[in-house]
Protein backbone atom coordinates (compact mmCIF):
# COMPACT_ATOMS: atom_id res chain seq x y z
CA UNK A 1 0.00 0.00 0.00
CA UNK A 2 1.07 3.64 -1.04
CA UNK A 3 2.37 5.64 2.44
CA UNK A 4 0.20 8.12 1.08
CA UNK A 5 -2.59 6.45 1.43
CA UNK A 6 -2.44 4.39 4.42
CA UNK A 7 -5.16 4.46 7.17
CA UNK A 8 -4.03 7.10 9.34
CA UNK A 9 -3.21 5.95 13.42
CA UNK A 10 -5.13 8.00 15.72
CA UNK A 11 -4.15 8.27 19.55
CA UNK A 12 -6.53 8.93 22.05
CA UNK A 13 -5.26 9.78 25.35
CA UNK A 14 -7.48 9.13 28.65
CA UNK A 15 -7.58 10.19 32.31
CA UNK A 16 -10.07 7.27 32.05
CA UNK A 17 -12.90 9.66 33.80
CA UNK A 18 -15.90 8.31 32.55
CA UNK A 19 -17.43 11.53 30.80
CA UNK A 20 -14.00 12.41 29.07
CA UNK A 21 -13.07 8.87 27.90
CA UNK A 22 -17.10 9.07 26.42
CA UNK A 23 -15.96 12.32 24.66
CA UNK A 24 -12.73 10.68 22.74
CA UNK A 25 -14.72 7.58 22.17
CA UNK A 26 -17.79 9.35 19.74
CA UNK A 27 -15.08 11.27 18.14
CA UNK A 28 -12.91 8.41 17.56
CA UNK A 29 -15.83 6.23 16.52
CA UNK A 30 -16.57 8.74 13.73
CA UNK A 31 -12.97 9.31 12.81
CA UNK A 32 -11.95 5.44 12.16
CA UNK A 33 -15.95 5.56 10.05
CA UNK A 34 -14.85 8.18 7.98
CA UNK A 35 -11.41 7.79 7.51
CA UNK A 36 -10.82 4.15 8.31
CA UNK A 37 -7.92 4.99 10.58
CA UNK A 38 -6.92 2.54 13.62
CA UNK A 39 -7.93 4.17 17.13
CA UNK A 40 -5.01 3.34 19.52
CA UNK A 41 -6.02 4.31 23.66
CA UNK A 42 -3.22 6.22 25.85
CA UNK A 43 -3.43 6.13 29.68
CA UNK A 44 -1.95 9.06 30.69
CA UNK A 45 -1.23 7.86 34.02
CA UNK A 46 1.01 4.96 32.61
CA UNK A 47 3.38 7.87 31.24
CA UNK A 48 5.70 10.08 33.69
CA UNK A 49 5.50 13.74 32.40
CA UNK A 50 7.59 16.57 34.77
CA UNK A 51 6.33 19.97 33.47
CA UNK A 52 9.56 20.42 31.93
CA UNK A 53 9.01 17.91 29.24
CA UNK A 54 4.97 19.84 28.53
CA UNK A 55 7.07 23.57 28.18
CA UNK A 56 9.72 22.28 25.75
CA UNK A 57 7.71 19.42 23.53
CA UNK A 58 9.87 16.30 24.89
CA UNK A 59 8.11 13.63 24.50
CA UNK A 60 8.45 10.68 26.70
CA UNK A 61 9.35 7.15 25.86
CA UNK A 62 6.57 5.96 24.50
CA UNK A 63 5.11 2.30 23.98
CA UNK A 64 6.76 0.75 21.24
CA UNK A 65 3.85 -1.41 19.81
CA UNK A 66 2.03 2.46 19.07
CA UNK A 67 2.22 3.04 15.24
CA UNK A 68 3.06 6.57 14.61
CA UNK A 69 -0.01 8.85 14.75
CA UNK A 70 -1.81 11.33 12.29
CA UNK A 71 -3.46 12.74 15.48
CA UNK A 72 -3.42 13.09 19.09
CA UNK A 73 -6.40 13.90 20.78
CA UNK A 74 -6.39 14.61 24.26
CA UNK A 75 -9.99 15.10 26.69
CA UNK A 76 -9.13 15.82 30.24
CA UNK A 77 -6.77 18.12 32.55
CA UNK A 78 -5.04 15.41 33.33
CA UNK A 79 -3.95 14.08 29.84
CA UNK A 80 -2.73 18.06 29.16
CA UNK A 81 1.02 17.56 30.27
CA UNK A 82 1.50 14.20 28.04
CA UNK A 83 -0.40 16.23 24.92
CA UNK A 84 2.06 18.97 24.79
CA UNK A 85 4.99 16.60 25.37
CA UNK A 86 4.08 15.16 22.24
CA UNK A 87 3.60 18.29 20.42
CA UNK A 88 7.05 17.95 18.17
CA UNK A 89 5.69 13.97 17.68
CA UNK A 90 6.68 14.33 13.67
CA UNK A 91 3.58 14.76 11.26
CA UNK A 92 1.22 14.42 14.30
CA UNK A 93 -1.79 17.07 14.53
CA UNK A 94 -2.88 17.74 18.02
CA UNK A 95 -6.47 18.11 19.34
CA UNK A 96 -7.33 19.12 22.83
CA UNK A 97 -11.02 18.35 23.92
CA UNK A 98 -13.01 21.18 26.08
CA UNK A 99 -11.33 24.41 26.77
CA UNK A 100 -7.71 24.08 28.28
CA UNK A 101 -5.85 26.22 30.53
CA UNK A 102 -3.13 26.23 28.78
CA UNK A 103 -2.38 28.57 25.48
CA UNK A 104 -4.38 27.42 22.21
CA UNK A 105 -1.47 28.07 20.04
CA UNK A 106 0.35 25.34 21.03
CA UNK A 107 -2.15 23.19 19.53
CA UNK A 108 -3.23 22.16 15.95
CA UNK A 109 -7.48 22.39 17.18
CA UNK A 110 -9.89 22.78 19.72
CA UNK A 111 -13.36 21.21 20.10
CA UNK A 112 -14.92 23.40 22.93
CA UNK A 113 -18.88 23.49 23.81
CA UNK A 114 -20.23 26.51 23.81
CA UNK A 115 -20.72 26.58 27.23
CA UNK A 116 -17.35 27.54 28.21
CA UNK A 117 -17.45 30.48 26.70
CA UNK A 118 -14.51 30.25 24.11
CA UNK A 119 -14.27 32.61 21.22
CA UNK A 120 -14.35 31.38 17.81
CA UNK A 121 -11.27 30.99 15.84
CA UNK A 122 -9.68 29.47 12.95
CA UNK A 123 -8.69 26.31 14.55
CA UNK A 124 -11.59 26.02 17.34
CA UNK A 125 -15.02 23.86 17.19
CA UNK A 126 -17.47 25.70 19.36
CA UNK A 127 -20.07 22.51 19.79
CA UNK A 128 -23.38 22.52 20.92
CA UNK A 129 -22.97 20.93 24.36
CA UNK A 130 -20.29 17.47 24.55
CA UNK A 131 -19.77 15.35 22.24
CA UNK A 132 -20.65 11.70 23.30
CA UNK A 133 -20.91 7.86 21.55
CA UNK A 134 -24.47 7.92 21.05
CA UNK A 135 -25.07 7.53 17.09
CA UNK A 136 -28.63 8.80 16.61
CA UNK A 137 -31.39 6.33 15.93
CA UNK A 138 -32.25 5.53 11.83
CA UNK A 139 -35.74 5.14 12.65
CA UNK A 140 -37.40 5.60 16.33
CA UNK A 141 -40.21 3.00 17.93
CA UNK A 142 -43.62 4.09 17.87
CA UNK A 143 -44.10 1.86 21.09
CA UNK A 144 -45.27 3.64 24.23
CA UNK A 145 -41.70 3.37 25.67
CA UNK A 146 -40.02 5.80 27.99
CA UNK A 147 -37.18 6.03 29.63
CA UNK A 148 -35.89 7.90 32.49
CA UNK A 149 -32.46 8.90 33.68
CA UNK A 150 -32.11 10.48 37.34
CA UNK A 151 -28.54 12.04 38.15
CA UNK A 152 -27.46 13.44 41.15
CA UNK A 153 -26.12 16.14 43.20
CA UNK A 154 -23.77 18.33 41.06
CA UNK A 155 -21.86 21.74 41.22
CA UNK A 156 -24.46 23.52 38.45
CA UNK A 157 -27.99 22.41 39.99
CA UNK A 158 -29.82 22.61 43.51
CA UNK A 159 -30.17 18.94 43.70
CA UNK A 160 -33.37 18.21 45.37
CA UNK A 161 -34.88 14.59 45.78
CA UNK A 162 -38.26 14.78 46.86
CA UNK A 163 -38.63 17.32 43.65
CA UNK A 164 -36.76 14.24 41.19
CA UNK A 165 -39.06 11.86 43.02
CA UNK A 166 -42.10 13.99 42.47
CA UNK A 167 -42.03 14.93 39.06
CA UNK A 168 -40.79 11.95 37.91
CA UNK A 169 -44.44 9.88 39.44
CA UNK A 170 -46.48 12.85 38.03
CA UNK A 171 -45.35 11.38 34.79
CA UNK A 172 -46.06 7.88 35.40
CA UNK A 173 -49.72 8.98 36.65
CA UNK A 174 -50.43 11.12 33.76
CA UNK A 175 -49.41 8.38 31.13
CA UNK A 176 -50.57 4.84 33.04
CA UNK A 177 -50.47 3.64 29.19
CA UNK A 178 -46.85 3.89 28.42
CA UNK A 179 -44.04 1.43 29.81
CA UNK A 180 -41.66 3.35 31.86
CA UNK A 181 -37.91 2.38 32.72
CA UNK A 182 -36.00 4.36 35.07
CA UNK A 183 -32.64 4.32 35.98
CA UNK A 184 -30.14 6.24 38.57
CA UNK A 185 -26.30 6.91 38.29
CA UNK A 186 -23.65 7.11 40.58
CA UNK A 187 -24.13 10.26 41.97
CA UNK A 188 -28.11 9.15 42.73
CA UNK A 189 -28.37 9.75 46.80
CA UNK A 190 -28.97 6.42 47.95
CA UNK A 191 -32.12 7.27 49.83
CA UNK A 192 -33.63 7.95 46.35
CA UNK A 193 -32.34 5.14 44.48
CA UNK A 194 -34.92 3.39 47.31
CA UNK A 195 -37.17 5.02 46.54
CA UNK A 196 -37.11 4.54 42.70
CA UNK A 197 -36.79 0.97 43.22
CA UNK A 198 -39.91 0.98 44.95
CA UNK A 199 -42.00 2.32 41.77
CA UNK A 200 -41.44 -1.25 40.07
CA UNK A 201 -44.67 -2.48 38.97
CA UNK A 202 -46.42 -3.74 35.78
CA UNK A 203 -45.35 -0.71 33.80
CA UNK A 204 -42.63 0.46 35.22
CA UNK A 205 -38.99 -1.40 35.64
CA UNK A 206 -35.97 -0.12 37.51
CA UNK A 207 -33.02 -0.93 36.78
CA UNK A 208 -29.74 -0.14 39.25
CA UNK A 209 -26.69 1.73 36.99
CA UNK A 210 -24.92 -0.98 38.34
CA UNK A 211 -26.85 -3.32 36.99
CA UNK A 212 -26.55 -2.16 33.55
CA UNK A 213 -23.78 -3.24 31.16
CA UNK A 214 -21.83 -0.98 28.87
CA UNK A 215 -24.00 -0.58 26.05
CA UNK A 216 -27.11 -0.50 28.21
CA UNK A 217 -27.93 3.26 27.34
CA UNK A 218 -27.55 3.04 23.59
CA UNK A 219 -30.11 -0.19 23.38
CA UNK A 220 -32.73 1.69 26.14
CA UNK A 221 -32.73 4.57 24.24
CA UNK A 222 -33.41 2.57 20.99
CA UNK A 223 -36.38 0.96 22.06
CA UNK A 224 -38.10 4.22 23.34
CA UNK A 225 -39.97 6.85 22.03
CA UNK A 226 -39.42 9.65 24.83
CA UNK A 227 -36.76 10.18 27.68
CA UNK A 228 -36.83 12.16 30.33
CA UNK A 229 -33.45 13.17 32.19
CA UNK A 230 -32.50 15.42 35.32
CA UNK A 231 -30.63 18.15 34.32
CA UNK A 232 -27.05 18.44 36.54
CA UNK A 233 -25.35 15.72 33.60
CA UNK A 234 -24.57 17.95 30.51
CA UNK A 235 -23.15 14.09 29.47
CA UNK A 236 -26.57 12.40 29.93
CA UNK A 237 -28.61 15.31 28.56
CA UNK A 238 -27.05 15.65 25.37
CA UNK A 239 -26.48 11.78 25.07
CA UNK A 240 -30.71 11.34 25.14
CA UNK A 241 -30.75 14.34 22.91
CA UNK A 242 -28.28 12.62 19.90
CA UNK A 243 -30.28 9.86 19.99
CA UNK A 244 -32.99 11.05 18.20
CA UNK A 245 -35.46 10.33 20.90
CA UNK A 246 -37.73 12.98 22.00
CA UNK A 247 -36.05 14.69 25.23
CA UNK A 248 -37.18 16.63 28.27
CA UNK A 249 -35.69 18.06 31.37
CA UNK A 250 -37.05 17.35 34.96
CA UNK A 251 -36.99 20.63 36.87
CA UNK A 252 -34.40 21.36 38.78
CA UNK A 253 -33.30 25.34 40.44
CA UNK A 254 -30.10 26.32 37.78
CA UNK A 255 -27.14 27.66 39.87
CA UNK A 256 -26.82 31.46 38.36
CA UNK A 257 -22.94 31.04 37.73
CA UNK A 258 -22.87 28.10 36.57
CA UNK A 259 -21.46 27.71 32.87
CA UNK A 260 -22.61 24.22 32.57
CA UNK A 261 -26.27 24.94 33.50
CA UNK A 262 -26.33 27.93 31.00
CA UNK A 263 -25.34 25.76 28.32
CA UNK A 264 -28.20 23.19 29.42
CA UNK A 265 -30.30 26.35 29.35
CA UNK A 266 -28.76 27.02 25.38
CA UNK A 267 -30.08 23.40 24.77
CA UNK A 268 -33.43 23.59 25.40
CA UNK A 269 -33.67 27.52 23.58
CA UNK A 270 -32.57 25.72 20.35
CA UNK A 271 -35.24 23.15 20.85
CA UNK A 272 -32.92 20.07 20.83
CA UNK A 273 -34.40 19.62 24.65
CA UNK A 274 -37.80 20.68 26.33
CA UNK A 275 -38.48 21.70 29.30
CA UNK A 276 -40.45 20.15 32.00
CA UNK A 277 -43.45 22.79 31.46
CA UNK A 278 -43.71 21.17 27.93
CA UNK A 279 -44.71 17.54 28.66
CA UNK A 280 -46.99 17.29 25.98
CA UNK A 281 -44.52 18.26 23.03
CA UNK A 282 -42.01 15.76 24.48
CA UNK A 283 -44.57 12.94 25.08
CA UNK A 284 -46.91 13.91 21.92
CA UNK A 285 -44.62 14.80 19.34
CA UNK A 286 -43.89 12.56 16.25
CA UNK A 287 -40.50 11.09 16.73
CA UNK A 288 -39.73 11.15 13.03
CA UNK A 289 -39.94 14.88 13.22
CA UNK A 290 -37.38 15.50 15.87
CA UNK A 291 -34.10 17.55 15.15
CA UNK A 292 -31.19 15.27 15.73
CA UNK A 293 -27.73 16.74 17.72
CA UNK A 294 -24.73 14.62 16.43
CA UNK A 295 -21.73 16.48 17.49
CA UNK A 296 -19.33 13.90 17.66
CA UNK A 297 -19.83 13.18 13.42
CA UNK A 298 -19.57 17.34 13.12
CA UNK A 299 -16.42 17.60 14.48
CA UNK A 300 -14.57 14.32 13.36
CA UNK A 301 -15.87 16.04 9.61
CA UNK A 302 -14.35 19.40 10.72
CA UNK A 303 -10.92 17.80 11.46
CA UNK A 304 -10.80 15.92 8.38
CA UNK A 305 -11.52 19.11 6.25
CA UNK A 306 -8.96 20.93 8.22
CA UNK A 307 -6.15 18.45 8.07
CA UNK A 308 -4.70 16.85 5.37
CA UNK A 309 -3.33 14.12 6.61
CA UNK A 310 -6.72 12.31 7.50
CA UNK A 311 -8.11 11.46 4.07
CA UNK A 312 -11.76 11.03 3.83
CA UNK A 313 -12.25 7.15 3.28
CA UNK A 314 -14.71 5.74 0.74
CA UNK A 315 -17.21 3.47 2.32
CA UNK A 316 -20.93 4.31 1.76
CA UNK A 317 -21.48 5.57 5.53
CA UNK A 318 -18.47 8.23 4.85
CA UNK A 319 -20.51 9.77 2.19
CA UNK A 320 -23.80 9.77 4.07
Amino acid sequence: MNPETRAPAIWLLTDNKPGHKNQLKGLGNRLRVLTGASIHWVNAADYSVPLWRAFLGAAPTMDASLPAPALIIAAGSGTHRLLLALRRVRNARLVVLMKPSFPLVWVDAAIIPAHDNTKPSRKTLITEGVINAITPMAQLTTKPEALILAGGPSPHFDWDSEAVLSQITELIGRYPEWRWTISDSRRTPVRLTARLDELKGPKVTFVHHESSHENWLNHQLAASRAVWVTPDSVSMVCEAATSGVPTGLLSLPARSHSRVAKGVSRLAEQGWVSPWKDQRHVMDENPERHARLWEADRAARWLINRFANLPQSTNKESLN
